[in-house]
């Protein structure tokens, strides 16, 4: 099973029928129990980080989130669910993320042309730097995602793929059984079918 946490953050509606549509046990929950015993927890959002890492701890859902990643379990986070997995965040000030993967989430406005619109909305190229990575598996170069973000990951270890935005930017990152999309998979088409495919199959 896999469990969408409901954290009161997102539109978790068509994650699920993208989720369902390639056959998987999924279900919308905020309820601790269900998500430990799930075999895969993907971490949604939108919005703004300070808000989202505030319902989370207020939910007691971080430490739940923090214990399974340590435990092995795959985790995803999609858009504003990755950049959660980070150590902080500067969006609107300072905010601490759950700190599974290294790195922190600055504004794309820092790198690219002024010339681009902000947010970054729409499809771009996968470039990949961890070819190897579970999600990636039905992937080939080539691939476009779509995009909607302002901020992005800086200073992280863990990147898996970038694209092209006038600048080079983070778009996946994935470190152990911990994954992160900032595109997101359930607007992206077949690509983004492949990609959650690939997640609910990795062993647990």
């Amino acid at each position: 099973m896999v469990a969408i946490v409901d954290y009161g953050v997102g539109n978790l509606f068509s994650l699920e029928c993208s989720l369902k549509s390639i056959g998987a046990d999924v279900v919308i929950t905020g309820d601790r129990d269900v998500i430990e015993k799930a075999d895969r927890v993907i971490l949604p959002g939108v919005g703004a980080f300070g808000d989202a890492a505030e319902k989370l701890r207020m939910s007691g859902l971080d430490s739940v989130l923090i214990g399974l990643a340590n435990k092995g379990k795959p985790i995803m986070g999609i858009c504003l669910g990755m950049q959660l997995l980070l150590e902080k965040s500067y969006e609107y000030g300072e905010h601490k993320g759950l700190g599974l993967i290294k790195g922190e989430i600055k504004p794309i406005a820092d790198v690219i042309p002024s010339n681009l619109k902000i947010p970054h909305i729409g499809w771009n190229l996968l470039n990949f730097k961890q070819r190897d990575c579970p999600i990636f598996k039905y992937l080939k170069d080539g691939d476009f995602v779509y995009f909607v973000h302002s901020f992005s990951a800086n200073n992280c270890p863990s990147v898996a793929a970038t694209t092209e935005y006038g600048a080079e930017l983070v778009a996946a990152v994935a470190d152990k059984n911990v994954y992160g999309c900032q595109f997101h998979p359930e607007k992206s088409g077949d690509v983004g079918l492949k990609i959650l495919r690939a997640f609910c199959e990795i062993e647990v």
